[in-house]
């Protein structure tokens, strides 16, 4: 399987491709012709309002389309500066359109009754519930005049913040000595060290990663704060009194489902304490450090080449769904996948769309590793749930951030559990039960530190500023309180070098990983009982992700109510039942 991705077919010519400087000026002409063609809210003509509609949704997946070939020229190449500079300007048509939208739910939020129903019938029929959801939004913002001066400051203010961040993770390089040579590393080259065998490189990693990112602590603490101060400065403009409302509001949620979530988690993670403990005993610590999370159990861990990775993949997609595995197949065959490990890169992994082609592409780095294979599940999951809704109107297709977490979680299960059902040995099972915990231990503790964090943030950024300091002791407080105080180290620096904490397009992105993974984990739990028609249901789920609350969709596919408990707490049993597992595969002492 190749390595490398295929962008040619999207736009020849990398970055500076003529194709894409094209379909740029043909955006900024869509655009043009919706500005000054929106119907107006009295205005009871289907056929007017479904052209403007589908102009409407053309643009939308022009701009998509356009901004995602810029990041994966980002992701490929940090240094790629004029990838950078495209981007930069695709923002000035990102503006207008959030703008257009805001005018669209503004004439939806002014109609009467009786021309809204009306409509509803008949132009609106098919995108009901999010331009239903565009009205109800509406009141809770400011008028239109200002809600425009809003969008258009926020380029060069508050998206701008965040792509300074980007610059700033492209020259940060970690310094260290592997194999007895010296590396320059990118800091995604770095991070996938930490699952290292070796507990000496782990901790130069370690070392090398914090010196690097504490040199860059000042700027990433005036990006994080500018940040912060811009959306609650907006906030209170609004009249919204808790800086949860957009998250909350952005993934579809209630506050009681999230509370719900919280709840269940914080009181059963506390049976994560005896694994921690029993892994640092068998990797002879007396305490596991932050650097110690994704190190194997055994010293020497199985490389898996990439193309196994993607043939076992497929597999255990077919058990599930045979649509499913055709579809990651030709994913993989048409090289959807940049999975090189090579520097330059940036960091991490996504999965990301290009609606014009009906097409998605992953970005990762390729380790070798389980982590590495168990990662690749993960992307071409939310590429099989872009695909699920291809069908549909633009409109429908934006489904909530927690909803998508859950199709790459259960994608990473059937891998999991297969993995784990063809263990060659005890110590191959031990050390795939290990992979399991890790996952546990970042979706229950890591992504509730994160959580806690952000939230704690935002409380005193009201107040002003933070230093660095007092950023770092936020930092370590919140992941000495959501490990337990199972960590002999903590990483005071992850609110620098965590990429989530500073995109604008989705604040709070944390919550949403732990709630795609219990949520997936009660799916598949479902699954696991034997109900042969349960492919078909969990299609239709991820099919009905972008037309419903997640309140709404579980009723509907699950009968239950997330905002009980019950849900949560089974949940958690079920992913939580591996310690026990691993506990009693755990080899003695002598």
């Amino acid at each position: 399987m190749r390595e490398t991705w295929e962008l040619e077919t999207i736009y020849a010519g990398g970055s500076a491709s003529s194709a894409a400087a094209a379909a740029y000026g043909e955006l900024q002409n869509q655009l043009q012709k919706l500005e000054t063609s929106l119907p107006a809210f009295t205005d009871t003509d289907s056929e007017v309002w479904s052209q403007w509609l589908q102009d409407f949704q053309r643009a939308a997946e022009r701009l998509e389309q356009l901004q995602s070939f810029y990041a994966c020229c980002m992701a490929q190449d940090v240094n790629d500066t004029k990838a950078k500079q495209r981007s930069s300007q695709l923002q000035n048509e990102a503006a207008r359109f959030e703008y257009i939208e805001n005018a669209l739910a503004g004439t939806l939020a002014a109609m009467d009754e009786a021309c809204w129903e009306q409509l509803l019938s008949t132009a609106f029929a098919e995108v009901a519930f999010p331009l239903r959801e565009k009205r109800q939004e509406q009141a809770l913002k400011l008028d239109m005049a200002k809600e425009r001066l809003i969008t258009a400051l926020s380029v060069d203010g508050y998206h701008g913040w965040s792509q300074l961040y980007d610059v700033v993770v492209g020259r940060i390089h970690i310094d260290v000595e592997v194999d007895k040579e010296h590396k320059h590393l990118s800091v995604g080259q770095a991070e996938n060290l930490f699952a290292s065998g070796d507990a000496a490189l782990r901790r130069r990693v370690f070392s090398g990663w914090e010196t690097s990112w504490a040199a860059e602590a000042e700027v990433c603490a005036q990006i994080l704060n500018h940040m912060g101060g811009y959306r609650l400065a907006l906030y209170e403009q609004r009249g919204w009194t808790s800086h949860l409302q957009e998250p909350l509001h952005l993934n579809r949620m209630k506050q009681d489902t999230l509370d719900a979530m919280w709840r269940a988690v914080r009181t059963t993670r506390q049976q994560l304490v005896p694994y921690m403990q029993e892994k640092a005993r068998l990797m002879g610590l007396k305490q596991l450090s932050w650097a110690d999370q994704d190190a194997p159990v055994a010293v020497q861990e199985t490389t898996i080449p990439y193309d196994k990775a993607c043939g076992f993949v497929g597999d255990q997609f077919r058990v599930f769904s045979p649509d499913m595995a055709a579809f990651a197949e030709q994913a993989l065959s048409a090289a959807w996948v940049e999975a090189e490990d090579r520097g330059g890169k940036m960091p991490g992994g996504f999965c990301i769309g290009f609606p014009e082609r009906g097409e998605s592409r992953i970005f990762m780095t390729y380790g070798g590793t389980y982590s590495s294979l168990s990662t690749l599940a993960h992307e071409l999951g939310h590429a099989y749930h872009s695909h699920l809704l291809l069908d549909l109107p633009p409109l429908r297709q934006r489904y909530a951030m927690n909803v998508a977490e859950t199709a790459s979680t259960f994608a990473e299960l059937l891998v999991a559990d297969a993995a784990l059902q063809t263990a060659n040995s005890d110590e191959e099972r031990l050390s795939l039960l290990d992979q399991r915990l890790q996952q546990a231990v970042a979706l229950l503790m890591n992504i509730d530190a994160r959580f806690t964090f952000e939230d704690r943030f935002y409380q005193r950024r009201a107040a002003g500023p933070l230093t660095v300091e007092e950023l770092n002791e936020l930092m370590a407080t919140a992941q000495q309180d959501s490990y337990l105080g199972q960590l002999s180290q903590y990483h005071p620096l992850f609110w620098a070098s965590k990429l989530h904490f500073y995109l604008t397009d989705v604040p709070f992105y944390n919550f949403p990983y732990t709630f795609g993974y219990l949520f997936s984990a009660g799916l598949y739990s479902r699954f696991q009982k034997g109900n042969r028609d349960f492919a078909a249901t969990y299609r239709g789920l991820l099919q009905d992700s972008g037309s419903m609350t997640v309140e709404e969709l579980a009723a509907k596919h699950l009968g239950v109510e997330l905002a009980r408990p019950e849900f949560w707490q089974d949940a958690c049993a079920t992913v939580l039942q591996d310690a026990d597992r691993f506990l009693a595969s755990a080899p003695r002492k002598n």
